[in-house]
């Protein structure tokens, strides 16, 4: 056909498809709707071919669309993290070190484990930056970041290395009205016929570890509304229409008037982890790992 990938008009029927609807994909892109429209027709016209279904509701790709995306995504992602490469090669000669971390993992031990870094890299700014639940260790292989705090679970830990900064102990958020409200702690059995609240956008595998499915007694979890921050997973849980259990942390950093945190005595093992990649021999990074060590051997004695 004589035709060429362009990479921006690419990236725009990819986010149409991803968000079903031109309206809310130019919105997310920032251009006005007609310009969005006019920029998939213009692909369409360099390919020969209709890669969406405006007449779907939501809008789908044609089976030339699928087709076209299955391989443009790779490129897509390919320049992504050739851009990011970039990026964290000019960050390293700046000496900025872009450090993330999910809601509520920071606190005492992190800035424990900077000041030990900084006193071996003095040199070395760091920038925190927030990721959401779903965006961990691909993080840190995509270059957006350079390491990240992470809870479990890592689902694909191809490419990076997790050090153990410090076991969480793990908690079910219950509504102050609930019948286990006045206790000290509870156990798994006591949770078994709760609603545990979920999250539709999460691989299913991360909603389970942290509902502890399947569950000792072989009681299957019952899952209810679902919540995509911590913030509207507390809300949730304080409407009483479902529990959550969660690391302790989240109980340490978000108070709620209408939710107490119970611990959960038989929960598994709740890492909290630094994550890197494996190849980074950067100094920030090797300072980062041995201050981690250093922080977890000292808090051992």
């Amino acid at each position: 056909m004589g035709a060429t990938l362009n990479l921006h008009l690419a990236h725009y029927l990819a986010t149409v498809v991803d968000e079903g609807h031109f309206g809310r994909a130019a919105r997310r892109l920032h251009v006005s709707g007609s310009a969005l429209s006019k920029q998939v027709r213009t692909l369409e016209d360099k390919l020969g071919v209709e890669l969406v279904d405006r007449s779907a509701h939501p809008v789908v790709p044609t089976e030339a669309g699928r087709l076209f995306l299955a391989e443009a995504r790779e490129a897509l992602a390919a320049a992504d993290r050739a851009l990011a490469a970039v990026a964290a090669h000019r960050r390293a000669g700046a000496g900025v070190l872009r450090l993330g971390f999910m809601t509520a993992t920071t606190g005492t031990h992190t800035r424990r484990i900077l000041e030990r870094m900084r006193q071996e890299v003095p040199d070395v700014s760091v920038q925190l930056v927030h990721l959401p639940w779903s965006a961990q260790a691909d993080a840190v292989r995509d270059r957006t970041v350079d390491a990240c705090l992470v809870g479990p679970p890592i689902l694909d830990a191809a490419g990076v290395r997790l050090d153990l900064v410090r076991h969480e102990t793990l908690v079910v958020a219950l509504s102050a009205g609930h019948r286990l409200a006045h206790r000290s702690s509870v156990g798994l059995a006591d949770l078994d016929d709760e609603v545990h609240i979920t999250d539709d956008r999460a691989d299913p595998r991360w909603v389970r570890w942290w509902a502890h499915d399947p569950r000792p007694s072989g009681r299957p979890v019952r899952y209810g509304a679902s919540a995509h921050t911590v913030d509207e997973m507390l809300e949730v849980v304080a409407s009483g229409v479902a529990i959550a259990v969660t690391g302790g942390y989240v109980g340490g950093s978000h108070r709620h008037p209408g939710i107490v945190f119970l611990p959960v005595v038989d929960a598994h093992p709740c890492p909290i982890s630094l994550c890197s990649r494996v190849d980074d021999t950067s100094p920030a990074v090797e300072a980062l790992r041995q201050a981690v060590d250093a922080d977890r051997t000292a808090s051992d004695r």
